[in-house]
Parts: structure tokens; sequence; C-alpha cells
């Protein structure tokens, strides 16, 4: 036992010393992000693709009119506000793209695949996973196109935390020449921790990509591949490719909001990462930006800015229905918040229900810990997410569960994952580390 106590000391200590060395303080950060690389792509200026997508909803539109009997119409339709909701945030018109679907279902007696699974992957999006599930067995029941219904179970049964089934799909469709297997391939490596083969994954799924020349799968992997860089601490290649993707796509948010990330989580410049948040909120407005605008404005102490945020994010959710989708960061915000802890059991609970993997867990778990019922909190977590993910966010609540109840040992302490996932987990849990 003294062993143990002792070097759990020393790893604390070469864990302070590092956060120490890479403290807000100094001017050690590394500069990576430079204005001059962004600057053209955060200008205001009329997007032609949303014009375009304007246009042909228009001409789908008086097309159905003329026709109603013309359920491909629908499809047209619904697949044009989809890629809305995409570019937009604008929820209404994934709910718009799904009664689209609904209706033109109903109208083939559910006897075409292809339709199920457009549901399925509007259900992903709205975080319906078992209503999704539900569509792809329809698909794939129907037949038609397995292979297509196959790689998106892969995709729903890892949302569920199905992950036997997923593996078994992966086994059953071992194709290393094939972009969507090497995707999904790399996805289940970063599931199972091994981060260095999931790149090397999506670094070869990147050559088939752009020996294709299509331009929508050079965007993704392009994005994507930055985000796997990221979480591997190689912050510089991450920067690149976003920038890549957005020579490709100059209007690519996501890659907006991935070097926003890199100037306010690694360099700590909240004027620099402010700049972008506050153009992407004039081209896509969704809840998450405010709480990111929150979080900055926590790391910068500027508390009644952080209230601010926080009040437009539940105004946001309060005027639009999104369903269960922000349900993981509600309960991440009750759970902490003196008085909301029982709203954000019931939260967790029904997500749960929706979607049973450690992560899931984990809020139930840190809603207790937060409760103070630090028991009941390390029993979840040993049940379900102790050594069951590799997710950041759940490691470091383990770690609060763990030594809240006296258990954290030198064996089950996860310091050195924490520590290389500094950057993912962001400043304000940097600075609680250093407490831990």
């Amino acid at each position: 036992m003294r062993k143990n106590k002792l070097q759990l000391i020393m790893m604390l200590l070469v864990y302070t010393l590092f956060l120490s060395c890479n403290s807000k303080s100094g001017n050690e950060k590394e500069i990576v992000v430079y204005k001059s690389d962004y600057q053209k792509y955060i200008q205001i200026k009329e997007n032609e693709e949303i014009e375009n997508i304007n246009k042909e909803l228009h001409f789908w539109q008086e097309k159905y009119n003329l026709a109603p009997n013309q359920y491909p119409y629908l499809i047209e339709l619904s697949g044009l506000y989809s890629q809305l909701f995409e570019m937009t945030g604008n929820i209404r018109n994934l709910y718009q793209a799904e009664e689209l679907l609904l209706d033109c279902n109903a109208r083939v007696n559910g006897d075409h695949s292809g339709i199920h699974r457009s549901i399925a992957k509007n259900y992903i999006s709205q975080h319906r996973f078992r209503e999704a599930l539900t569509h792809l067995e329809k698909a794939y029941a129907v037949g038609e196109n397995k292979k297509a219904t196959q790689k998106m179970l892969f995709d729903v049964n890892m949302e569920l935390g199905n992950y036997e089934a997923a593996e078994k799909i992966l086994d059953e469709n071992k194709n290393f020449n094939d972009f969507d297997y090497l995707i999904r391939l790399a996805k289940w490596n970063d599931y199972v921790g091994d981060l260095d083969n999931a790149i090397r994954l999506m670094e070869k799924a990147m050559k088939i990509a752009e020996k294709s020349g299509n331009q929508g799968l050079k965007v993704w992997i392009y994005s994507n591949i930055a985000d796997f860089y990221g979480h591997n601490g190689r912050i510089r290649d991450a920067y690149q490719y976003y920038l890549k993707t957005l020579k490709a796509d100059n209007n690519n948010i996501y890659a907006l909001k991935g070097i926003a990330w890199i100037a306010y989580s690694h360099e700590h410049d909240i004027e620099k990462a402010s700049e972008i948040i506050n153009y992407i909120e004039t081209q896509h407005t969704v809840p998450d930006l405010y709480l990111l605008k929150a979080d900055m404005s926590e790391f910068s102490d500027n508390f009644t800015k952080k209230k601010l945020a926080l009040n437009e994010y539940f105004y946001t959710l309060d005027k639009n229905y999104y369903g269960d989708m922000y349900n993981k960061y509600n309960v991440l915000l009750y759970a902490e918040t003196p008085g909301k802890e029982l709203k954000a059991l019931k939260i967790a609970k029904r997500e749960i229900d929706n979607r049973p993997t450690p992560e899931s867990y984990d809020l139930l778990a840190w809603t207790y810990y937060n409760m103070g019922e630090f028991k009941k909190a390390y029993e979840i977590a040993t049940e379900y997410t102790i050594n069951k993910t590799h997710e950041p966010l759940v490691l470091y609540h383990n770690e609060l569960i763990l030594k809240a109840n006296n258990k954290l040992t030198s064996e089950n302490s996860n310091i050195s994952d924490l520590v290389t996932s500094i950057f993912e987990l962001g400043p304000n849990i940097e600075k609680k580390l250093k407490t831990l």
C-alpha cells in the first residue's frame, strides 16, 4: 500500500510539473494559428452554395406541385433540406426533411431500402439512434444494397454501445481498399484506444479520397483527420488540415470551429478564437456555440459574460425544439449547478435509455458525484465506465470519483492519459487538474 501511495505521489508531482510548464502564465505556448491564414474565410459574404440549394428547392417544389404523385421528388426535396441543415444549423430544415421522407416511405409501403437509410441518417442527426436502428434493420430486410445498410448499422451500433455487433460487421466487410471500411475501422481503433493505428487508417483512406477526385470525400477526410491529429497532440498537423478543408470548401464551419478551438485550447488566445466564433454565429447558429463562449468566458474569469452566454444557450434551446440532441451538455451544466442536480439526474437516465454507452453512464455517475453521493457514483463508474472507454472527459470524471471514494491508486489512475488529452479537454479542466 505504501509503495502504491509513493508511486501515485511521484506521478502527481511529475504531472504538476507538466502542467506548470504548460500553464497560461507564460508565453511558452507555441503559436499555431495565424490570422493571415484564416482571415479570408471569415469575411461576411453570400454563400453561393446555399443560394444554389434554395434554387434547387424551388425547382423541385414546382415539379412536385405539378405532379404530387411523383414520390421521388420528395426524396430530392428532403436531401436539399438536409444539406441546408448541415450548412446553416437550422433544425427546422432537418425536421422538414424527416417529414418528407416519412411521407415518401408511407407511399411505397416501406419497401425501399434507400428511403429507410435516409430516414436513419436523419434520425442519427437527431440523436434518435434506436429509431435509426429500426429503419436500418428494415432496410436490411428489404435487401437492396445491403453493403450500404451494413455500414450505417456499424455507425448506429457504435452510438448505442452495441460494440460486439459493430465489430462483427467490420469483420464481415474487410476491405483495406475501401474508403468506408477504413474510416470505420479507424473509428473502432480509436474506441479501443489505439489512436496511432486509427490515424494510419485515416491516412490510408485519405489517399483513396484524393485519388478519387471526389471533393465531398476530400473535405470529409481532411476535417476528420484534423480531429484525430488534435487528439494525438499533433496540433500543427491538425491546423494544417483544417486549413486544407477550408481551401477545398471555403464555407466549412466545422474546420473553422476546429481552428477556433486550437486558438483557445492550445494557445489560450481568447481574442483570436472569439473572432472566429463570432463569424460562425452569423452563418451557422447552433446552441453549442454559446457553450464555447461560456467556456472561454470562464477561463477569462468573466463570469458575467459566461452567464450571458449560457442564457443565450438556453434561449436557443427554448426557441427551437432539439429533442435529445443536447442531453449531454444539459446534464453537465445542470449537474454542476447547485439546485439543478435532480434535473440533471432525469436527463442522464433518459440518455441511458436512448444510448446505454459508457459515456451516458458517466453522465449519471457524474451527477451523483456532484450531489455528494460518492458511493453511488463509484458503483456506477465501476460497473459501466472504468476501463470501458478512453474518452478523456470520462477518464477525468473517473479520477475525481475514485479520489472521492479513497480508491485512487497508481494502478487505476488515468493521469498519464489525461496529460496527453489536455488539448481535447480544454483550458478550464486543465486548471482543475492542477488541484487533483
